[in-house]
Formats: C-alpha cells, sequence, structure tokens
C-alpha cells in the first residue's frame, strides 16, 4: 500500500467574505472528494477571507497511481481555480 500527502496553500485574491471563498474553491471538493482514494479537507485558514489550505490524502497498491492521482490535483487547482497557489507541501506517508 502507498500513501501521499498533499497539502496546498491558497491566496484568494479579492475575496471578502467566507461565502465567498466557500463558493470559488468548492468545485475543488466537489471534484476530488469524489475520487475513492482520496481524502480531502480544509485544514487550515477557515476564517480567513483570502487565504485557504487544502489538505489531500491518496492511498492506492501503486505507487505510480498514488503520485499521478496527487499531480492531477496539483494541476487542476493551478488552471481551474481563482486562487494563486502560494505553496505546495507533498509527502510520502507510506
Amino acid at each position: 500500500m502507498h500513501a501521499e500527502s498533499l497539502q496546498i496553500d491558497f491566496h484568494l485574491p479579492g475575496c471578502r467574505s467566507l461565502k465567498e471563498k466557500r463558493h470559488r474553491l468548492a468545485r475543488l471538493r466537489d471534484k476530488f472528494g469524489r475520487v475513492t482514494n482520496m481524502a480531502v479537507c480544509e485544514s487550515d485558514q477557515n476564517d480567513v477571507h483570502d487565504r485557504a489550505q487544502w489538505t489531500f490524502v491518496a492511498i492506492a497498491s501503486s505507487e505510480k497511481i498514488v503520485h499521478k492521482t496527487i499531480q492531477e490535483v496539483c494541476e487542476w487547482s493551478a488552471q481551474t481555480l481563482d486562487a494563486t497557489i502560494v505553496h505546495v507541501h507533498r509527502e510520502n506517508i507510506a
């Protein structure tokens, strides 16, 4: 079994409310929260309007699948979300 965690810190320029923040990042949970081998959560900056931190944990029998899944999150987030990625931390955990 292989597992990897991914932590992404976002800056949401111009975001003025928690409601707007949740709306701008909702597609992140909608897309990756349904992936069967992944856990997703907003892990920090919960009450800050223009900042967010999300953590993803991918688990699979193949290291290749885990890396591909985590890479997809990084690429999709950078290309799709109305937010700027300010920090990414990846860590093999199993």
